[in-house]
């Protein structure tokens, strides 16, 4: 199966936390983790469980920017990954971001060519790749 989604990140379930609708996968993908808030449903129907490789598929259009590699304190948004922005192609309005983490896994985001400039993103910076759990997609071979 091909996808659209730019983001194809695998790695190897650490954590599932079970609820009552709704469970919280926890992906460790080499030294960062990503959070996928998704139905029970879903996690029964692939039978995501720790230990199981799993893919985190997030959507460029999920994915937020913030300066810096210090995590933001008080925001919901459960997943922030520190990088080195690697690739920032401007478009007529929106352009594209690609942050390298540590581990060499890359995110890359789709924001607009205001924000790229407000937010000072060139090759070289550090950046936060920021995505809300219920944003995030887990798949498996």
């Amino acid at each position: 199966m091909k996808i659209s989604a730019r983001n194809q990140l695998k790695g190897t379930i650490t954590n599932v936390a079970e609820g009552a609708v709704n469970g919280v996968v926890t992906i460790d993908l080499g030294g960062n983790t990503v959070k996928a808030d998704i139905t029970m449903e879903s996690i029964n129907e692939l039978g995501l469980a720790e230990g199981k490789e799993a893919f985190a598929i997030i959507k460029a259009t999920n994915v937020m920017f913030a300066t810096g590699t210090e995590r933001i304190a008080g925001i919901s948004a459960r997943n922030q990954l520190a990088g080195k922005v690697v690739k920032v192609t401007k478009g007529a309005v929106n352009g594209h971001v690609t942050v390298e983490l540590p581990d060499g896994n890359r995110v890359s985001g789709s924001i607009t060519n205001a924000a790229i400039e407000d937010l000072g993103l060139t090759e070289g910076g550090d950046a936060l790749a920021i995505i809300k759990a219920t944003d995030v997609i887990v798949g498996v071979e």
